[in-house]
C-alpha cells in the first residue's frame, strides 16, 4: 500500500545498505507479522541474512532484467518510487531541509499522516480535501483546514 512503517535519515556519508540495519532493529516486535521486505539492488550483501536469522523477515532483492534497455517496471519496486514521489509532494521535504535528522524524519512522519487522512477523506467533491466549506447566513464560506 506504500504506507510508511518506520523512518530512518541518515547523513550522506552513510550508505543505504549500511543504514537499514537502524530501519530493522528491533522491528518484529513492533510488526511481528512482517514477514517479507522487497528492497531494491544497493541492498545486497550480508542484510537479507541478517534479517533472516535475527527476525525470520524474507529480503527480496528485486533486480533488473540483464537484457533491460531503458525504462521497465519492476515487480514491486514502483511501490516504494510510487511511495516517495507521494512524499515530494509536500514541499517541506523536497526543497527545505533540516539541520537534524530528528526533524527530518518528523517531517516525513507528518507527510505521511498527511497523505494517509487524504486517503481515508475519500472526499467526494471536486474541492481540495484540506477545504470544507461552512454555511454561515446564507453564504457560503471557505475554511482551510490546518
Amino acid at each position: 500500500m506504500g504506507n510508511l512503517l518506520r523512518i530512518v535519515v541518515h547523513s550522506a556519508k552513510l550508505q543505504d545498505r549500511d543504514g537499514a540495519d537502524y530501519v530493522f532493529e528491533d522491528i518484529k516486535d513492533e510488526y511481528p507479522l512482517l514477514a517479507k521486505v522487497w528492497a531494491d539492488q544497493g541492498y545486497t550483501g550480508d542484510l537479507g541474512t541478517d534479517l533472516r536469522e535475527t527476525s525470520n523477515i524474507d529480503l527480496e532483492i528485486v533486480e533488473k532484467p540483464p537484457e533491460q534497455k531503458g525504462f521497465v517496471l519492476l515487480p514491486r519496486r514502483w511501490v516504494v518510487e510510487r511511495s516517495l514521489a507521494w512524499l515530494n509532494r509536500y514541499r517541506r521535504l523536497s526543497k527545505d531541509y533540516e539541520h537534524r535528522v530528528e526533524y527530518s524524519e518528523t517531517w516525513v512522519y507528518i507527510a505521511s499522516i498527511s497523505r494517509m487522512l487524504h486517503k481515508l477523506h475519500r472526499n467526494t467533491s471536486d474541492e481540495p480535501p484540506y477545504v470544507r466549506k461552512i454555511k454561515h447566513d446564507k453564504q457560503d464560506t471557505i475554511a482551510a483546514l490546518c
